[in-house]
């Protein structure tokens, strides 16, 4: 569709805010997931470390792998090829809905190396004077590593939700929709 007997505002509102719309609902529900999930995996690298809470060296290890492995894909090649699982999850492999699949699949990795980095700041006095105090692991993981790991675990959330926006709008070129659909369509072709 042409453009030039549109004004301004036309455009913005038949283009750009639903875009932007979808753009805030890929970025939201997707960044929801993956700080949830990232939050478990993150917690799991951290108590199943050696000389931990839950030490299991074999399961942390291939987990680590994992992470490595899906931080490591570039997101346009990682959205291609999990597209059965996201025709398996969403119904379909193009659209907002199945957007969301390979978004939150590769945030998740990286919010959970972000929680991982913050807990593992944590001063390891503080875990061993709360396990002398007769805390469980729970209260030790929630109570303590948690609430000390805050400030840190804000500003990488922060970071990762920024690294989310530019993904949905590469989501965007292949048929998510959203700001990145607008910008290959209008302003690249």
């Amino acid at each position: 569709m042409a453009l030039t007997n549109y004004t301004m505002m036309d455009i913005f509102n038949m283009l750009i805010a639903p875009a932007f719309i979808d753009t805030i609902k890929m970025t939201f529900i997707s960044g929801i997931l993956s700080v949830i999930f990232g939050f478990l995996v993150g917690v799991l690298l951290v108590v199943t470390e050696k000389d931990n809470l839950w030490p299991m060296p074999i399961f942390n290890r291939i987990l680590d792998v994992v992470v490595n492995i899906l931080r490591s894909f570039p997101f346009i090649i990682l959205m291609i090829s999990i597209i059965p699982l996201t025709r398996l999850i969403a119904g379909s492999s193009i659209g907002l809905k199945a957007a969301l699949v390979p978004l939150t699949v590769a945030a998740t990795p990286f919010m959970g190396r972000i929680f991982q980095n913050s807990l593992k700041e944590v001063d390891p006095a503080l875990i061993e004077a709360a396990n002398s105090f007769g805390a469980s692991k729970l209260q030790i993981i929630f109570k303590i590593m948690l609430s000390e790991a805050v400030p840190s675990i804000i500003s990488g959330v922060c970071l990762g939700i920024i690294n989310l926006l530019n993904a949905t709008a590469m989501a965007g070129i292949v048929g998510a929709g959203g700001l990145g659909a607008i910008a290959l369509t209008y302003g690249y072709q």
